[in-house]
């Protein structure tokens, strides 16, 4: 099985990292928190090294662990040895006699078998493997570029990696920071060129070893010499010329006396018997043992780059490997073959992994990680089988050509049928497989005993237009105990009534799943006319599989139905623009499960609105809680029946999933839940329309969801609960909007999704009949066809037919195969825009050709080129290409590389630290930010166990802690694990991934904030660069990189990057907003820097009518702004006098107040990427005043106690707490102080109107930041030094005042604050919603 050998490796990295927080690590003797402790390992020739292991590891956890080191490989057929006494590998370690701390371990060489010779092989070839850069780009994969801008003069070498990180060098000291590129400066017409979106080859080639390495001719050995222990024979040619024959045999390896022609396998004259391959070669060859010495002592790359990544992330671009194409030793040692002789059960492999055991959190990190490896293993071998069954090297198992299914690598592989005419033809059969990987998703999720209910591994691989369903073996059927059980089925429409102990056991599984799941138990007609209760749909299928496990299978309308696409008998009539219910091109419509979730909680509001207003008309909510329980029953009966509740007595939302289900029919006493439940539908499908894409454009606009590509776009939908089918119904939303200039990226992607996507649908049936020695001018004909406008074989002149000419092909299928070159520009056009009405309903929307989208929404062909490639899986060659000619093709054949499979898959969920980066993200929201520190690390270490770090959440949660420590204070730890997040999010997400520019932009910050500014420029190149050539300029996060640029610059450039951004700001988020004001002030600050004080006062002036128009004249952002304006406009006039007086007497240099300190430049590049973030609620000061009520009451009342003068100290302290604004003042010295307390206080009282003293002083809020000097501060410093005595939940608000701000994630930039003349300012917005904790 896949990455079997790097377990080892991985777990010691991740417990590495739980015991280094902050880049410390303990060492000794002693155990270590994580339960983890060092043993000595020596021997086998090996230099000896410490080893941190586990005592609950197996032996064989621990040799797995040992060969994954650099100092061992490529060694194998190793065992471990403790005082003489050979280990046994299935023990565990603690209970080894004499296993301790500190303990020496030696390595025992075991004899080789022959599979372990061969598996010793394949490691030394890997390892002699010359790794390049390019590598993963030839392979089809995402490379990490990272190492391409650090590697550089002004950078040390090992700055990317995870060891020997210098925590705060200064690395700009001797060199100036490089301009930016022409390309990238605000305004610049062309888009950056392609060939600096990935490296060229900057590192020196590795040096050559051998100049061959093969089977001998004389392989394999005749029977006598097999029956002395020859295994193989290997041919060596080595760098200084000498052929030497290797004999492989139980002891390791020797030189033998043959030659080319004469056999001899009698050992050489004085040579060794080497255990190790790469031992023999160095004693062969000088200048091996020297090139192999040069490899050992190379600098270690971080593991997040050595590390094979789970899945495949596909590159659209890559370098052809024509003339630096190296073939590796494997093929010719015979090793690809041999290997993989038995093909594994994929199933079995599953399920055994899923039903480990999951008592402790050691076992479910262990049972998770088998689960990753095992969906690993599988969808790579998924993809290698498409390949080789559409490629025509495996023949089909099925005696139907119409329906042909293979078995490849043990993956059972079916090709689409046509069969489903009834449902929609091939596009319902596409649907139907991709909801049965959506469905099969949502039952492997399940939890607890539910885990006991399985399916069978699923993916989905398209390739060649070709898409295939793959899943592994479903396991044999248990013999039927009844005779009327057909083949061992126990549940399903035909099952056909019966009743053993199997089937309740089933059925129990399937009632709890369908309560998580939402699911309504409901009864069917049977086919004899009997009723049949069902859990699930009626296609699905319930089994007792052979190994004793239940089986569910076709659960692809486990959803319900969308009505807004099924249109009813005589309900369709004239459709008017934007109007449901609607027919669409197959009948598989189905609503996501994140919709049904947000639909039921959208459900259960209107619920407990609906029982509170009828409690007040049976006399208030207050008569009806102090009466008798009949009218509460009452109201929340009325309430159920209102919302649509299934039960009359609680709150519960099921759903039937063969409502509208063609050819299902219910019983009659069913009718009126029938008939709820097609309401249900209804108001589901009409929370789509009125309420989800709706709040889809709010987010949009507000800056929380900022897509830059398709997959970004879709991933936003997907999370909010819509369909891509509603994108055509978005496109029309946003042009009825009076804020759709706002929206105008939303629009330029929903386009651009559009096309691909009926692109990708022609493309499918377009390039299955191509011949294979055509399939690369087919693609580039296709691609020239959608980019540019009238484009035809005929104005490609007669290259592609000279180039079939060429490639010799017989006259048999000459016409079929040169029938894709009649495809033109115009034609596939006006097809694409035929599939768009038909499915998305656009009527004129995509004009007559590409160029009307690149004219009328500012489309850009590269970025189209690029979503078509990643979609369909075409590889292109890493060139420049100009797609507005007209002449010429501007993709040739020669620049489609390659056409890589496609694989959608399951992804395995890694429970543990998910719930632990959820809690963290709740504490952040809290203000807690050490508490949510600490959960972030224990959630990175959780994380590295089961995935190595190589994980999209994984990646998302290390960018969390990097922000974290940035803002406690901590920027070279930000700057280290920072630069693992961006290594991650470009292998696991790709090197163009919107993640991976927002990650780029944030590294920048915490470089500068180490004094790295010319590494951090170049980040800030690189982000900018690849925004532009993934989406373009005119994009809300172009203004986060241009503001970015803009304080790390200096100079005209600096202003012009800051007049940008606040172009920018104020297209997409307004004039009147916060973010536009903060633009406004960074340009006063800059340009009065540059001595342009009367353009800086503008600024400034439209940052203060912003501020007051939303604060007022009293708010300290306002007063702030006051003062900063004053100066500077006092600084004009004393610019403007002396000029007038001969101007020799003012100083050239503005004064001090008026520059910002590198501190505050820190500050605001954190401001502007919503690292920190200050926010203010109404809410909280609403709460303030009821407590000062309820206190001013308390304090009547224990007037008259004989202790009245200590409880007042006491209360009054509370209300200092409870009322004090949660504020964090960070003084001039450098000294901050903070206030936080818990938010559950809050959250109770404002839903109720009384709440216990005891909770006063445990209210929590986000925390503001001020950055005090002179007139700015809003607190006295007597009110300072009483916060300071505060703490929240026992712990000291002084250990938690390290960080100046509340964490905010990226996209938020809502609330935001100005540093004015040195002195932060909050900006604050009063609608932003307070946190609530239940």
């Amino acid at each position: 099985m896949k990455d079997t050998a790097k377990k080892g490796n991985g777990e010691k990295r991740a417990m590495d990292v739980s015991c280094s927080a902050n880049g410390k690590k303990t060492t000794g003797s002693k155990k270590d928190d994580d339960g983890s402790f060092p043993v000595k390992i020596q021997g086998a020739g090996v230099e000896p090294f410490e080893l941190q292991v586990h005592g609950f590891w197996l032996v064989q956890d621990a040799i797995m662990t040992v060969l994954g080191r650099e100092e061992v490989a490529p060694r194998m057929s190793i065992a471990l040895a403790l005082s003489g006494v050979t280990l046994d590998p299935m023990m565990e370690l603690q209970d080894v006699k004499g296993f301790k701390a500190g303990v020496t371990l030696r390595l025992v060489e075991e004899p080789y078998s022959p599979r372990s010779a061969q598996a010793h092989l394949a490691r030394v070839q890997d390892m002699l493997k010359a790794v390049r850069p390019q590598d993963a780009l030839m392979e089809g994969r995402s490379p990490a570029v990272l190492n391409t801008l650090t590697q550089t003069s002004e950078a040390p070498p090992t700055l990317h990696s995870s060891k020997n990180k210098r925590a705060n060098s200064k690395t700009e000291q001797s060199g100036e920071a490089p301009p930016p590129p022409a390309c990238i400066l605000p305004g610049a017409s062309e888009i950056p060129p392609l060939t600096t979106l990935l490296p060229t080859n900057t590192h020196s080639e590795a040096p050559s070893f051998l100049l061959d390495l093969s089977l001998s001719c004389w392989n394999p050995p005749p029977g006598f010499r097999k029956l002395q222990g020859d295994f193989m024979y290997i041919s060596v040619h080595t760098l200084e010329g000498k052929h030497c024959d290797i004999t492989s045999c139980p002891r390791g390896f020797y030189v033998n006396r043959s030659t080319l022609e004469v056999f001899d396998p009698r050992p050489a004259q004085s040579t060794p018997v080497c255990h190790c391959l790469t031992d023999l070669l160095s004693h062969i060859s000088p200048q091996f043992k020297h090139n192999l010495s040069t490899l050992r002592h190379r600098p270690s790359l971080p593991v997040e780059e050595t590390l094979s990544t789970p899945y495949r992330t596909v590159s659209w671009l890559g370098i052809s490997s024509l003339h630096s194409h190296k073939p590796s030793f494997s093929g010719r040692l015979g090793l690809d073959q041999d290997l993989s002789v038995q093909a594994p059960d994929w199933n079995k492999e599953l399920q055994t992994a899923r039903d480990l055991p999951q008592r402790s959190l050691e076992e479910r990190l262990q049972r998770g990680r088998a689960l990753l490896q095992v969906n690993s293993a599988f969808v790579w071998a998924v993809a290698q089988a498409a390949e080789k069954v559409i490629d025509g090297f495996v023949d089909s198992i099925s005696g139907s050509h119409g329906d042909p299914a293979f078995l490849c690598g043990g993956v059972f592989m079916s090709m689409p049928a046509h069969r489903d005419q009834l449902l929609g033809g091939e596009r319902s059969h596409r649907a139907a497989q991709r909801l049965e990987l959506r469905c099969v998703q949502a039952y492997s999720d399940l939890d607890g005993d539910l885990q006991n209910l399985h399916t069978i591994p699923t993916a989905l691989a398209d390739y060649r237009g070709v898409r295939l369903s793959a899943q592994g073996l479903a396991p044999g059927i248990q013999g039927p105990e009844q005779a009327e059980v057909p083949s061992g089925l126990l549940y399903g429409y035909s099952a056909g009534p019966l009743e053993n102990p199997s089937r309740r056991k089933l059925l129990e599984l399937l009632a709890q799943s369908a309560k998580a799941l939402s699911l309504q138990r409901h009864a069917v007609l049977g086919l004899t006319g009997h009723q049949l209760p069902l859990f699930t749909s009626v296609d699905a299928q319930g089994i007792l599989g052979a190994d004793g496990r239940y089986y569910l299978l076709d659960v692809y309308r486990t959803m319900p139905a969308d009505a807004n696409f099924l249109v009813e008998d005589g309900e369709e009539g004239a459709e008017t623009e934007g109007s449901f219910p609607r027919r669409y091109p197959h009948v598989l419509c189905r609503l996501r499960p994140e919709l049904v979730k947000a639909f039921i909680q959208h459900k259960h509001a209107e619920f407990s609105q609906r029982v509170k207003a009828h409690m007040e008309e049976n006399g208030g909510v207050e008569e009806c809680m102090k009466s008798a329980d009949s009218p509460n029953i009452d109201a929340v009966r009325k309430a159920c029946k209102d919302v649509g509740s299934v039960s009359d007595i609680i709150f519960e939302m099921r759903f039937n999933p063969n409502v509208y289900s063609p050819g299902v029919e219910f019983p009659s006493s069913d009718s009126d839940a029938v008939e709820l439940q097609k309401r249900l539908l209804k108001e589901a499908a009409s929370f789509i329309i009125n309420d989800r894409i709706p709040e889809f454009m709010n987010d949009c606009i507000h800056g929380t969801d900022i897509p830059m590509d398709g997959a970004s776009l879709r991933q936003a939908l997907h999370q909010k609960g819509i369909n891509l089918r509603y994108l055509g119904h978005l496109i029309l939303s946003i042009s009825q909007s009076d804020r759709k200039h706002q929206l105008r990226h939303i629009t330029r992607l929903a386009f651009a999704e559009i096309v691909v996507r009926c692109a990708q649908r022609f493309f499918s049936g377009y390039i299955q009949g191509v011949e294979t020695s055509n399939l690369s001018a087919a693609a580039s004909h296709f691609l020239c066809c959608l980019l540019v406008p009238h484009f035809s074989s005929a104005s490609n002149g007669e290259e592609s037919k000279k180039r079939s000419r060429r490639r010799g092909r017989g006259g048999g299928g000459a016409a079929d195969s040169t029938a894709w070159t009649a495809l033109s520009g115009n034609e596939l056009w006006s097809l694409i825009c035929q599939d768009a009405q038909e499915t998305y309903r656009l009527k004129e929307g995509l004009g007559s050709n590409v160029d009307h989208l690149v004219e009328q929404y500012g489309l850009q062909k590269i970025s189209l080129l690029r979503e078509m490639c990643l979609k369909t899986g075409i590889q292109l060659r890493l060139r420049e290409y100009i797609l507005d000619t007209r002449n010429k093709a501007p993709i040739s054949p020669d620049d489609v590389l390659n056409i890589l499979p496609v694989v959608k898959h399951i992804t395995m969920t890694t429970t543990d630290a998910t719930r632990m980066f959820t809690a963290a993200q709740n504490s952040l929201q809290k203000g807690l930010l050490e508490q949510a520190y600490e959960q972030l690390k224990e959630a990175t270490y959780l994380f590295g166990r089961v995935c190595d770090d190589l994980h999209p959440e994984a990646c998302h949660c290390l960018s969390l802690l990097a922000k974290v420590a940035y803002v406690q204070g901590h920027p070279a730890e930000a700057r280290s694990v920072q630069l693992r997040v961006v290594v991650i999010s470009e292998r696991v997400l790709g090197f163009d991934h919107p993640n991976t520019i927002q990650q780029y932009v944030l590294l920048a910050v915490y470089l500068l904030a180490g004094g790295e500014t010319a590494l951090a420029q170049r980040c800030l190149y690189r982000a900018k660069v690849l925004l532009l050539a993934v989406h373009g300029a005119d994009h809300p996060y172009t203004a986060v990189i241009d503001a970015s640029l803009g304080l790390v610059l200096q100079g005209e450039q600096a202003l012009q990057y800051l007049q940008s951004a606040l172009k920018l700001n104020s297209s997409f988020r307004g004039d009147a907003d916060l973010t536009t004001a903060l633009m406004h002030h960074l340009l006063a600050q800059r340009q009065c820097v540059a001595g342009d004080y009367r353009g800086g006062m503008n600024h400034e002036k439209e940052a203060h009518s912003i501020f007051q128009s939303k604060y007022g004249e009293d708010h300290p952002q306002t007063k702030c702004s006051s003062d900063f304006l004053r100066n500077i406009t006092q600084q004009a006039v004393r610019v403007e006098r002396s000029i007038r007086q001969g101007g020799a007497e003012l100083c050239d240099t503005p004064p001090e107040g008026l520059v910002p300190s590198q501190d505050t430049t820190l500050e605001q590049l954190a401001l502007v990427n919503g690292i920190l973030k200050t926010s203010y609620s109404t809410r909280m000061m609403e709460f303030k005043e009821k407590l000062k009520e309820m206190k001013a009451a308390e304090e009547a009342e224990k007037a008259q106690l004989e202790n009245s003068e200590s409880t007042n100290k006491n209360e009054a302290s509370e209300l200092q707490s409870s009322n004090g604004e949660v504020t964090e003042e960070v003084t001039a010295n450098g000294e901050q102080t903070q206030e936080a307390t818990d938010a559950n206080a809050e959250s109770q009282s404002a839903e109720t109107n009384a709440c216990e003293k005891s909770d006063h002083s445990n209210m929590n809020g986000q925390i503001e930041s001020h950055l005090h000097n002179g007139n700015c501060a809003t607190k006295n410093e007597s009110e300072e030094e009483e916060q300071q005595s505060n703490t929240t939940n026992g712990v000291s608000t002084e250990s938690q005042s390290k960080s100046s701000n509340v964490l905010m994630s990226v996209n938020e930039a809502q609330s935001e604050s100005a540093v004015v003349n040195g002195k932060e300012c909050v900006v604050k917005d009063d609608s932003e919603k307070q946190v609530e904790t239940e």
